[in-house]
């Protein structure tokens, strides 16, 4: 559908009635941006729920709970309670971020109704009222002009262009079709700077720009790579769980065995092989690494936020206040040639001290500039700003005597000009001359600049016959340090993509400036002729994307994220905030717009982008030490688990009774608390890192086999050498695989020889803490234990030993075969 501002110029009009507006108002609706129903908060906090892995471990506590463990019940469920707590936390913010937004309009505004000006409440503003705007009016619905004068508004937080926007009424040029290029129309929540004009409302509410931001808000977001790698691998275990209990409560059954007794075995089964502590393992680490963060000046607002951070491998990022200052700076000031020229600053300085109307920052700019001093001069008089002319004059008195100085557009200014300064002389302004003007202010527009012409009169307070000084020129510069955590990002395997409001001359000169390679640029017009399929595929190959509504950034993000890639976004204004929601990290900083800031999942507390690498890395630590006790639990629990199903086929009694199933499950997950501390391979640190189920699978049916091994080893012995009766069994087997399961932790936590990074004191102390009150146990007679003989004990070490050399050799061969590729499933 065509933009209201590519439509034809409605003609002049008085405005409804109120009757009109009654009915219009019962058609539209009241005029309220995310106007939308919020959901409950207990709705919010029950579809954290909804993941598989969380729903078996549900199960398992309630199974446990009814058939009387409910020491274990209650500490799966307070996990689980931690973890869903802290996904609702994020849900209920989203929901304030578009409340927020709601709330930045204002609240009333001027109108023309009934043939006269009144005030009405914002909610009551509908198609078809005629908003009269003037200096400090917040603009109540997306409009186009009927007249104006002099008109500049303020767009930055809607389109990211810094500098104040000209309106006037009229047609635009064919393919004006951008936000930014709409100059015949005002839009909600922005403001009117200065001039005065009146506008006819197209849209209200949720079909403004800013409407359609909070509904990007309060849409649900697809799922984040963290996301859909825990449902993906809860899935995974859910099946191996099922498979495995219900063989073992069949063969139980068909064997005759007690069935109450099987079906506790079963339950205590599946406990042992779903990875209870894995919330809590999961919360400990990331919170771990967002306090790492917090003292770089970093916040993490969600906590699964930070593992996206890791698996990142595209960071796009808005350009105005992220990569740039945020504020326009004088850069250049030179004569007709392209000639640094002092004198430009001089007149500039002068003309933006004593001019009396409101100082743009463009003024602003000039005067913070180190700039000679004004105090010589005093004002005679002075000829306004105004968007006809779009220049400004001054009329001093100074040591020079008597001067008129014009600064304003060079394509207002140089007509009026006949001679211009060079090396201190006043020569004549022939064609020549003016060419060499006109291929400085091209070049220095191409590079990006904003660009005004300074000019000097001697013909009273006439704008004739004047003499050109030179050109000033402005930019909001990149910030010192992007260059380098750019280059950062590269090495990490982060491409970096610009997605900004502003026009591509100006996108392209910063990109320049940080190091970032541009070859092609694709536009908000171009990207809307695009499929998504199409889009998705060029989004992957472009590095810069100038002149983008809100809306068409949100849609690369998601394009981005269709491929398979984790996307990150930075941005500050109210325009970033749906992109910001949709990424799978959203990252603002402190200055920023309130909705932007709530919209985000981390905040940088201080100017620069180096903390954003330090994200990432942080990020992958923290997965790489999530992801050994994955590995760690799902191959030494499997193999546990698949030693045990396999001996109820063959042994007239339970291998381990449920209880002591339990306490062996607790134990090892115990041992397992100090892996948020321990050290990560540097190796896994220089490349994204994402869940793979496939890998996880894979490590699980390679490693599994190889400790059931070690676990029929033991069987054999304890039947053969020792001779052992129920009791004996599960004593011996208890330790057995306790020891094993816990220390081989020391050779799976590194891809390398597990002597290559030491690990964590903690995580030391704690697992041989563990191994050896696990060896101590059956002394206690606890819930059907008895002592081992002390040469059982020999047999272990000797075992442990062996089984720790066999895991070693086969996981070198298993990372050279399936290192742990960027790659979900």
């Amino acid at each position: 559908m065509q933009s209201f501002w590519l439509e034809a110029q409605p003609p002049d009009c008085s405005g409804l009635t109120t009757l009109q507006a009654q009915e219009q108002l019962k058609k539209s609706g009241p005029n309220r941006v995310a106007a939308q129903a919020t959901r409950p908060a207990i709705w919010l906090f029950l579809s954290t729920f909804a993941n598989p892995l969380v729903l078996l471990l549900l199960a398992a506590s309630f199974l446990s709970a009814v058939l009387g463990e409910g020491g274990n019940a209650l500490i799966i469920a307070l996990i689980l309670l931690v973890s869903s707590s802290l996904d609702f936390a994020q849900s209920y913010r989203s929901q304030r971020a578009a409340e927020k937004l709601r709330a930045s309009v204002a609240t009333r505004a001027e109108v023309e109704r009934d043939g006269r000006s009144q005030e009405i409440p914002l909610d009551q503003v509908v198609p078809g009222d005629i908003l009269l705007l003037s200096a400090g009016s917040i603009v109540a619905g997306d409009a186009r002009l009927l007249s104006s004068k002099d008109l500049c508004t303020s767009e930055a937080s809607l389109t990211g262009e810094a500098l104040p926007v000209e309106k006037r009424a009229g047609n635009l040029e064919a393919g004006s079709e951008s936000l930014a290029e709409a100059s015949n129309s005002v839009f909600m929540g922005t403001s009117v700077l200065n001039g005065v004009g009146r506008a006819l409302v197209v849209h209200t509410g949720g079909g403004t720009e800013l409407g359609k931001v909070a509904e990007h808000l309060l849409a649900a977001k697809g799922a984040t790579e963290f996301e859909r790698g825990t449902r993906s691998f809860g899935l995974l275990i859910l099946r191996t769980t099922l498979v495995l209990v219900a063989f073992v409560f069949l063969t139980s059954v068909i064997f005759h065995r007690p069935a109450l007794q099987s079906l506790l075995f079963a339950v205590a089964l599946a406990v042992g092989l779903t990875p209870e502590f894995l919330p809590m393992i999961v919360s400990v680490t990331l919170a771990a690494g967002a306090a790492r963060l917090a003292r770089e000046q970093v916040v993490i607002k969600h906590l699964s936020a930070l593992e996206n951070l890791g698996g990142m491998d595209i960071l796009c990022s808005d350009k105005t206040g992220t990569l740039t200052l945020g504020r326009i700076k004088l850069e250049q000031y030179v004569d007709g040639n392209g000639r640094e020229c002092a004198e430009v600053l001089r007149y500039a300085a002068l003309n933006s001290a004593f001019q009396s109307g409101i100082h743009s920052p463009l003024d602003e700019a000039v005067l913070a500039h180190e700039h000679p001093a004004v105090s010589d001069h005093s004002k005679l008089d002075e000829i306004p700003f105004d968007f006809e002319r779009r220049r400004l004059s001054v009329f001093l008195e100074g040591p020079e005597g008597p001067v008129l100085v014009t600064k304003g557009a060079p394509e207002s200014v140089d007509p009026l000009c006949r001679t211009y300064r060079r090396d201190g002389q006043e020569l004549p302004l022939d064609e020549s001359a003016r060419q060499r003007l006109r291929e400085t202010f091209e070049d220095l527009s191409r590079q990006g600049y904003r660009v005004l012409a300074i000019a000097l009169g001697k013909s009273g307070l006439k704008e004739q016959d004047l003499c050109l000084i030179g050109l000033a020129a402005f930019l909001d510069p990149p910030r010192p340090d992007c260059a380098q955590t750019l280059a950062e990002l590269k090495a990490s395997g982060v491409a970096v993509k610009i997605l900004t409001g502003d026009n591509e001359l100006v996108a392209r000169k910063v990109c320049a400036e940080v190091g970032l390679p541009v070859e092609r640029i694709l536009l908000g017009v171009d990207l809307d002729r695009l499929t998504d399929e199409a889009l998705a595929v060029q989004a992957q190959q472009v590095s810069l994307f100038a002149r983008l509504s809100p809306g068409q950034k949100n849609r690369v993000i998601t394009c981005l994220r269709s491929r398979g890639h984790v996307v990150g976004y930075l941005g500050d204004g109210v325009n970033d905030a749906p992109a910001l929601r949709n990424a799978d990290i959203g990252i603002s900083v402190d200055s920023a717009v309130d909705v932007a800031r709530e919209a985000a999942d981390m905040i940088l507390l201080q100017p620069g982008l180096g903390p954003v690498h330090l994200g990432v890395l942080e990020g992958r630590r923290s997965f790489g030490n999530i992801i050994k006790y994955v590995l760690m639990g799902t191959s030494s629990n499997f193999g546990n688990m698949f030693s045990m199903a396999a001996a109820a086929l063959f042994l007239p009694f339970l291998p381990l009774l449920p209880a002591q199933l339990l306490l062996n499950t607790l134990l090892y997950d115990l041992s397992q608390l100090a892996i948020p501390k321990d050290y990560v391979d540097p190796k896994f640190l220089a490349k994204p890192q994402r869940w793979n189920t496939d890998l996880i699978r894979q490590f699980m049916l390679t490693l599994g086999p190889l400790s059931s091994l070690f676990d029929f080893l033991t069987f054999a012995v304890l039947l053969r050498v020792f001779e052992a009766d129920p009791e004996l069994f599960r004593s011996g087997w208890f330790v057995e695989s306790l020891v094993t399961q816990v220390l081989v932790i020391f050779v799976i936590r590194t891809s390398g020889s597990p002597w290559s990074h030491r690990p964590h004191p903690a995580l030391s102390g704690g697992a041989l803490l563990i191994v050896l009150l696990g060896c101590l146990v059956p002394l206690s007679g606890f819930i059907g234990f008895e002592p081992l003989p002390w040469l059982f004990y020999g047999y272990v070490c000797l075992a442990a030993l062996l089984y720790l050399i066999l895991v070693q050799i086969v996981k070198q061969y298993f990372y050279k075969k399936y290192w742990l590729v960027p790659r979900s499933g």
